[in-house]
């Protein structure tokens, strides 16, 4: 059997299901993507496949990622900058992988780890992704209602109970298509991305102290506050429910069934995620900027809270409408956000407990599993531990990692899991190096939650 053959049946191996009917089947393979012909530019081709990725970038700049950025930046300045750089780098290959299962094989994430793995395997998994889903659901909805108490003044308690509306957003896309819903994202994502722009514009940053933060400092791993924070900066970027989402959204696209067709779809698919976490990592450098550079001063006590940041904006750029426009990304931020982890709730438990329920009972579940805690969280804990709550949802999120990349790169760097669409030795070696590097700083984590 030459090796074309053995990958084809490598990648079937994967994607056999009893149930012939896909995850998400409303979505799926709903977006067609034009043949190639004469008739048709590369670049048309390539713009079919766009979307996923802002889908997931949006994860990368959540309100967790703000509460440790903003945290990071007014206690270190510019110096872990590095880290979101880093951080960065790292999700662009793991959702490269999750590309190359739901692409190549035809099956995201949750749907392999059934097939593959023992039942009890697989439902521990389970267990660990829930848990990883409920802290980020968290840090969405606590995020989107301080928003909305700092710009309209509403009850924390009642701004948690509003995000349940992003239910009714995301069924009402749905069924006018994948692409509406896309749309949506994008223009939630530009507005962020507008916000902060013009933010940073009125800071003007010294640039060489800005470019300094992007090299690694050996401080960052020697001293337990910063790493502490770089753990959580890790856990807010590389998102663990991301690699599920991204692997079943990809599928929405229509293309060839053949190795060239799935090939091509990789590769523009990944182009996609690529140039949209670009974007994710400018958000959030900008985020650590502007909280480093209007934050960070001598003498000055570290701003660790959204409101906090929110109140002092306006008077330290001396620009009014400052503030309001953190508000406004930060309401834009937690709505997209928590659209997409519903979305991803919703993909995990068909993947892992293959079942089939309407999709308004499936959303409505999903963001229930979050809604209950983050009343309790806020009606108990108020402001005040609102946000050192977000920041300590990354690190659990963080914690949550390796659960979910090491079997992610057993599918994708092993050819009798993918076949021809597995990944290469140095790619494989690549991949295998982050994902060591991340169980590595957990190890510590714990070690240090455990140690005191």
């Amino acid at each position: 059997m030459n090796s074309a053959a053995v990958g084809v049946q490598g990648a079937a191996s994967v994607g056999e299901r009893a149930d012939p009917e896909p995850s998400l089947p409303q979505v799926h393979r709903s977006v067609a993507a034009p043949a190639p012909s004469s008739q048709v530019a590369g670049w048309r081709r390539m713009l079919a496949f766009f979307g996923p990725g802002y889908l997931v970038a949006v994860g990368y700049m959540d309100p967790g990622n703000w509460a440790t950025s903003i945290a990071g930046g007014s206690q270190f300045g510019y110096s872990l900058l590095a880290v979101i750089l880093v951080s960065n780098a790292m999700a662009m290959l793991f959702q490269a992988a999750a590309v190359r299962l739901g692409i190549g094989a035809g099956v995201d994430l949750a749907q392999a780890c059934r097939q593959r793995f023992a039942p009890a395997t697989s439902f521990v998994l389970w267990l660990f992704c829930e848990v990883a889903i409920v802290a980020c659901n968290l840090a969405e909805v606590i995020g989107m209602a301080i928003g909305l108490n700092l710009l309209f003044g509403l009850p924390l308690v009642a701004g948690v109970i509003v995000t349940l509306l992003d239910v009714m957003l995301l069924l009402s896309l749905q069924n006018r298509g994948f692409r509406w819903l896309e749309a949506a994202i994008i223009a939630l994502v530009a507005t962020v991305g507008v916000c902060f722009a013009l933010q940073i514009a009125w800071l003007q940053p010294q640039l060489a102290a800005v470019l300094a933060g992007f090299v690694p400092q050996p401080r960052i791993v020697t001293d337990p506050a910063m790493l502490y924070l770089a753990v959580g900066i890790v856990g807010a970027t590389v998102m663990p429910h991301n690699l599920y989402l991204h692997s079943s959204v990809v599928q929405t696209r229509r293309h060839g069934s053949s190795d060239a067709s799935k090939r091509e779809a990789i590769r523009f698919a990944t182009i996609d995620s690529t140039l949209a976490l670009g974007l994710a990592l400018l958000i959030n450098a900008a985020i650590m900027i502007l909280a480093g550079g209007a934050f960070h001063r001598p003498g000055a006590e570290p701003v660790e809270g959204l409101a906090e940041a929110y109140r002092l904006l306006s008077p330290l750029l001396g620009v009014g409408i400052a503030s309001a426009l953190f508000g406004v990304a930060l309401i834009c931020s937690g709505l997209s956000s928590s659209v997409t982890g519903t979305l991803a709730g919703q993909i995990v438990m068909e993947g892992f407990l293959d079942i089939r329920v309407s999709p308004a009972a499936r959303a409505l579940l999903t963001r229930g599993v979050a809604i209950v805690p983050a009343v309790i969280v806020t009606a108990w804990f108020g402001n005040a531990g609102a946000n050192s709550l977000l920041v300590f949802s990354q690190v659990v999120l963080s914690l949550q990692l390796p659960f979910a990349i090491v079997p992610l790169l057993l599918f994708t760097t092993r050819r009798q899991h993918l076949g021809a669409f597995a990944f290469g030795r140095p790619a494989s070696v690549l991949l295998w190096a982050a994902a060591g590097v991340v169980v590595a700083l957990n190890v510590w984590m714990l070690q240090r939650l455990l140690l005191g």
